[in-house]
């Protein structure tokens, strides 16, 4: 006679393929992402809006960046997947691209290449200094936006992408327009998309400074076993909106001229 017990039940199949529930209490690192990603939902930021790629997963999120005002990357709507790992915050996330983005330190898979997600080190050989790599003390925060200043400011010397730094280069140096072309071009496939997804991009400084609506996580998300206050989680100010008000001010009074960009490179993108 066959022994039934031996046979899994249907329910009991569905039963094992079904992901762990994250429960705040049992992991640190799902924990702090539960407090990050809900400061995150009560805080909008400018620049950019969250929600999870999936409703089970706290360590992967789908990130919508949008182009800053002034620069050639404006109107543009950037999807981008986080990966946190489990040590998370002692190792930093991984961050790729979905869209194509024609860029010095974006690979052609769309993986960012920024000192911030490289593990900490005492390597002086990477050109790189430790304070600039990432820290436990960092967080998603942090990371988009330096990754929205990447984007105007890449570091050439390192290129991930070496024929984008080469033009980048060439674009800044001697005038040549190919480089725009190119972002300019993407730019305008990412504003499909974001009609697609039903996303209205920010264009002007106002609508970009101003805190975005809050961003809601994935359908069905759960988070309400986190316990978050204040005092729990440092959540770092960005002066970028402040420098874009002051620019827009000083360029209406007409005291200002308008910089192409090209200098200053800021120490997180090395």
């Amino acid at each position: 006679m066959a022994n039934n017990n031996l046979i899994p039940s249907p329910l009991t199949q569905r039963a094992r393929s079904r992901p762990p529930k994250q429960h705040a209490s049992n992991n640190p690192a799902v924990r702090l992402l539960m407090q990050e990603f809900q400061l995150l939902q009560r805080e909008p930021n400018e620049g950019y809006q969250i929600k999870l790629l999936r409703n089970d997963n706290l360590f992967e999120w789908d990130v919508a960046i949008f182009g800053p005002p002034d620069t050639i990357y404006a109107g543009g709507y950037f999807r981008a997947l986080i990966k946190f790992p489990p040590e998370y915050p002692f190792s930093p996330p991984a961050v790729r691209f979905v869209n194509k983005l024609w860029h010095p330190n974006i690979y052609d898979n769309g993986t960012v290449c920024i000192s911030i997600l490289h593990p900490a080190s005492n390597d002086t050989r990477s050109g790189e200094l430790p304070c600039e790599r990432w820290n436990p003390t960092q967080n998603a925060h942090s990371v988009v936006m330096s990754i929205v200043s990447l984007l105007n400011e890449p570091n050439t010397s390192s290129p991930a992408n070496v024929d984008a730094g080469i033009m980048y280069r060439r674009w800044k140096e001697h005038g040549d327009l190919e480089y725009e072309r190119i972002v300019k071009e993407q730019v305008e496939a990412s504003k499909l998309e974001a009609e697609r997804d039903g996303v209205k991009v920010p264009t002007t400084v106002h609508e970009y400074c101003v805190r975005q609506g809050a961003t809601t996580g994935a359908a069905g998300t759960d988070l309400k076993d986190a316990v978050v206050r204040e005092g729990d989680y440092r959540y770092p100010t960005m002066d970028l909106c402040e420098d874009m008000d002051y620019a827009q001010d000083e360029r209406e009074n007409g005291s200002m001229e308008v910089s192409d960009g090209g200098e200053n490179q800021g120490s997180l993108m090395q």
